[in-house]
């Protein structure tokens, strides 16, 4: 998969992730239009990072994986921003 960030950087992630890094990024993926808030998807970036890979433990971020999480974390807090408030 092609990944282009907001800046216009872009990355192959066959080519610019390692496997772990990968299986990572899938789940972030999902937490970003999952988390209620950046906190909650800076908690379940950190997790990931720590656990690894079925749990194979801690997985080093390399400057690509820094760069796109970070693109991420901004669609996260754009996405709440745009979210209308509690309607209850």
């Amino acid at each position: 998969m092609i990944y282009t960030t907001r800046t216009g950087e872009s990355f192959d992630t066959e080519k610019d992730f390692s496997a772990p890094e990968r299986h990572i990024l899938q789940k972030l993926l999902i937490w970003k239009d999952l988390a209620s808030s950046v906190e909650e998807w800076r908690r379940k970036k950190q997790e990931a990072l720590l656990r690894g890979w079925s749990d194979s433990g801690p997985i080093s971020e390399s400057q690509a994986m820094k760069i796109l999480t970070r693109d991420l974390e901004e669609q996260v807090a754009r996405r709440i921003l745009a979210e209308p408030k509690n309607r209850g």
